[in-house]
């Protein structure tokens, strides 16, 4: 017999169920398969295909050139591959996006009547759409989700699959000129060490250097002492489940953080499976009437990081160079975007996915109505940032910004977030601010006092 694996979002090896099922079922026959969708690898934005090529290539070396790449329609591609191979079932990672849903589906009717389809595992702890309340429905707050997802559990990590030697069905051109392509693109940074074996090493620096202080650090940008997981976390380089594995039976404040960071991006992801159309809409319909503006030189002032807010302004210049950005200065330029310029939330939304290497529809996009206040949060549209006080109480003394804005790097200390107020603010030629905060606060706070009558 012989059996398919189709992997998307788990890109690994080690700790992962659906590969060790189709291992099993194949009896040894077996063929690894990832498919360079043309569609898909054109909308998601240059870094994160960079990043997707990134972990495709360190993969391949993992199976020692034996990962089959394909390029076209997965509903044309998986079944000609599972004919080719004469498997008697494709087996794949459960995916509960409104995309991998559609997708998916699409691809099982397309199976030949005698190949099966076979879900095993999820990328999360626990799979969306398990963690229920008393009544059997879906949390719509994330504390109460959180204690429940804690209590419901997660199994113990898969083993790691000794002696895998998939089969070889030699490399297709077109996939391996779009993965190349895509890691020479000139709009991407430079990339982090991509692959399992980097996401464990980056994983075993952290517990070893800054897990204990994580509780203080993570709201530091100066500090970078997060984890920096996400970007792995993405692509299933490596699943969330063996770093909850790794710090059971640890205590303390920093391990009960780290925790619930994870918890919100499966409370997240649950909310996404359970309302599909809160990828690229509000949550909260009751705020259907807010009005939005469309300022485009502003909003390229803000992408370009040229807004006169220093904070702001390290934090997407960070972005462009790297291609991640610290969660704090997400919250605050997502913040100086929606409520001090007035754009409705899926324009950063889609300017951070296009970005990010870690840029995740569930996590994004819910993160994004939070701070604009149309999302999960119970009474969040009188909270706008302050992004002079942000950076004050954030980075005090200035080290995040001078390291991202050099214009004001002559500036000490906490100066450097207020350069208005110095008479050399400008010598460099950092921007004038293009709003003035205060006033914009105003205005939000009567816009969304307006929308909810």
């Amino acid at each position: 017999m012989s059996s398919l694996l189709w992997l998307r979002r788990d890109l690994r090896l080690g700790d992962h169920p659906a590969l060790l099922r189709a291992r099993e079922d194949a009896d040894g026959d077996l063929t690894v398969l990832f498919v360079v969708d043309p569609a898909l690898w054109a909308r998601v934005g240059p870094v994160r295909t960079a990043w997707l090529a990134a972990t495709l290539r360190a993969l391949d070396e993992d199976l020692d050139g034996r990962l089959t790449l394909r390029v076209g329609d997965p509903a044309e591609v998986v079944p000609a591959v599972a004919r080719e191979t004469a498997a008697t079932g494709v087996h794949v990672t459960r995916e509960t996006t409104p995309y991998g849903v559609r997708r998916d589906q699409q691809v099982q009717d397309a199976l030949p009547g005698d190949v099966d389809w076979v879900e095993t595992g999820t990328p999360y702890a626990v799979g969306p759409g398990l963690v229920r309340n008393g009544s059997g429905d879906p949390y719509k707050v994330f504390t109460p989700f959180s204690k429940a997802w804690r209590a419901h559990g997660w199994p113990a990590p898969a083993a790691y699959p000794e002696g895998l030697e998939p089969t070889d069905l030699g490399r297709d051109a077109d996939a391996d000129r779009l993965v190349e392509e895509a890691l020479a693109a000139d709009d991407v940074p430079e990339l982090p060490p991509a692959g399992e074996r980097a996401a464990l090493a980056r994983w075993a620096e952290f517990v070893a250097d800054d897990l204990a202080g994580y509780e203080r650090g993570r709201d530091r940008p100066a500090e970078e002492s997060t984890s920096f997981m996400s970007p792995y976390l993405k692509v299933g380089a490596v699943h969330p489940r063996t770093l909850l594995a790794d710090l059971a039976g640890r205590g303390g404040a920093s391990v009960e953080r780290f925790v619930g960071e994870l918890a919100w991006r499966e409370f997240y992801a649950d909310v996404l499976h359970h309302q599909p159309r809160t990828g690229w809409a509000d949550l909260r319909e009751e705020l259907a009437g807010l009005r939005y503006d469309d300022p485009e030189d502003a909003i390229e002032a803000w992408q370009q990081g040229r807004t006169g807010y220093p904070i702001v302004d390290a934090g997407m210049r960070q972005l462009l160079a790297t291609g991640w950005m610290h969660n704090r200065v997400r919250m605050i330029t997502a913040s100086f975007l929606t409520k001090d310029l007035h754009v409705w939330w899926p324009v950063g939304a889609r300017w951070f996915l296009d970005r990010l290497l870690d840029g995740d529809l569930a996590s994004n996009n819910h993160n994004w109505q939070w701070v604009a206040g149309t999302g999960t949060d119970a009474a969040p549209y009188f909270r706008v940032f302050n992004p002079v006080l942000q950076g004050e109480k954030f980075d005090p003394r200035g080290e995040y910004v001078r390291r991202w804005v050099p214009e004001l790097a002559h500036l000490p200390g906490k100066a450097v977030h207020q350069p208005w107020d110095h008479e050399d603010g400008y010598a460099h030629g950092y921007p004038r601010r293009i709003v003035d905060h205060a006033e914009e606060r105003k205005e939000a706070l009567a816009r969304y006092k307006a929308a909810r009558g």
